[in-house]
């Protein structure tokens, strides 16, 4: 069910992004708009785990979907009345942010505090193959509406606002996490409803308890930022909408394939230990960051802005070199799956307890989406694509480098119980040693 919500809402809003400038011909807009939900996505992330433990993760999901369905209206809007709904597009882009960072934070706190610690990965990547899904079947209906023609029909979007509308409905719809029993038979913690002064203090204290979360905040930041390249720099600015529709499409595709080929053949691989399966998954994701960025590089070296703007015909399905440029949308889904799944895998082996994973996920949503909207807006302002892509290559590499010593230092191959530090926190703010589950 919490795969579903996530297939109509940010699967609808996936699939819009990655043609590239929302579908629409002038990517200006859809950049202003990304950076404006990116900037009250990181804003609010901080504050979002402690409203989900406050409100619940159901009722915190089902605000979250409502910005998802105003977003897509607004490009419905935008394709209507090109001239007037700007604003309202940028405006709405600022309500999704707000909207989206109580539902990634509900997402993460149930995702990885349901399965038992050798599940996590298979959780991981069921959630995020289903998800992807709907950003697949998106692309489809956009590749099926606008195979024959050369800008986004209205049919598009009223389809994609229908999914994100029954996508509201869905929450209301989910078992309550308190009845949850978990495979090998243990409850999964309830959700305590401290006051607002105690979840305010449990941000500091998570970080207190468990600085070794910092060291993967580069890894946070890289996460989103390689979309502003990938969607806008490379899918919009080289193709036609055909071509970009089946860009698209494959680039969805692939990452069901990538979230499940890591999550279960390599992060829940049990013949090995933990902390070997950890190491396994950052060497993949490093040799994975050198492939697709140096296949990149061979290509972007190729334009510029200002080539692109001179050009009278963008490339099709049927041109020459398309194969390749296809496949390199293909490896970069591979990459983006990986890199999310192993992100939410390393965070579920620091702790079970779901207030902590809840605060956890939060600061990657909020770090996440601080990187987003710097080069949403560096887009925006036509900063040279190489410049871009040279700085999500750097993100990259370096977030990895990061990780590196917070693997070898905190994944262990058990979570033990004593460890679990996070668990209560007093009406006053005193923190307690919780038990964990």
């Amino acid at each position: 069910m919490l795969g579903f919500v996530c297939f109509m809402c940010p699967g609808m809003f996936n699939a819009l992004s990655g043609l590239g400038g929302g579908g629409q011909v002038d990517a200006q807009t859809a950049s202003n708009a990304n950076s404006a939900l990116y900037s009250t996505f990181a804003f609010f992330s901080f504050f979002a785990g402690s409203i989900n433990n406050t409100l619940g993760p159901r009722n915190t999901l089902m605000i979250g979907t409502v910005g998802y369905a105003l977003f897509v209206g607004s490009f419905l809007a935008e394709n209507i009345h090109p001239t007037t709904a700007g604003p309202f597009v940028v405006t709405a882009g600022a309500i999704l942010g707000i909207c989206a960072a109580f539902l990634w934070t509900a997402q993460g706190s149930l995702v990885l505090s349901y399965p038992t610690e050798a599940e996590k990965g298979k959780y991981i990547g069921v959630f995020w193959a289903i998800f992807n899904l709907g950003g697949v079947v998106g692309a489809a209906v956009s590749l099926g509406q606008n195979f024959n023609s050369e800008v986004m029909g209205n049919g598009t979007y009223i389809g994609f606002l229908i999914l994100t509308l029954i996508g509201v409905a869905i929450p209301r719809l989910m078992a309550d996490p308190k009845k949850m029993i978990r495979t090998d038979g243990t409850k999964v913690e309830t959700y305590r409803h401290p006051s607002w002064k105690a979840e305010i203090y449990r941000l500091w204290f998570a970080l207190r308890t468990d600085p070794a979360i910092l060291m993967l905040f580069p890894m946070f930041y890289a996460s989103n930022y390689f979309y502003t390249w990938q969607f806008n720099d490379y899918n919009q600015a080289l193709f036609d909408i055909r071509a970009r529709s089946l860009n698209n499409f494959v680039y969805w595709l692939s990452q069901i394939v990538g979230s499940l080929a890591i999550g279960t053949l390599v992060l829940d691989q049990v013949r090995f230990p933990r902390r070997t399966r950890a190491f396994a998954g950052w060497t993949i994701l490093l040799a994975m960051v050198f492939i697709v960025n140096a296949w990149g590089y061979s290509y972007q070296k190729t334009y510029t802005r200002e080539s692109v703007a001179l050009l009278t015909r963008k490339m099709d399905i049927h041109d020459p070199g398309y194969v390749g440029h296809v496949w390199l949308m293909i490896f970069c889904g591979l990459l983006d799956a990986m890199w999310q799944t192993t992100a939410y895998w390393l965070m579920g082996a620091m702790s079970n307890d779901p207030s902590k994973l809840a605060v956890f996920t939060g600061f990657y949503k909020s770090i996440q989406s601080a990187g987003a909207a710097g080069v949403w807006r560096a887009d925006a302002v036509g900063i040279p694509y190489m410049n871009i892509f040279l700085s999500s290559w750097c993100l990259t590499a370096g977030g990895l480098a990061f990780a590196l010593p917070m693997i070898y230092i905190r994944v262990k191959n058990h979570t033990e119980l004593e460890e679990e530090t996070s668990a209560s926190v007093a009406e006053t703010g005193e923190a307690k040693i919780g038990t964990g589950v």
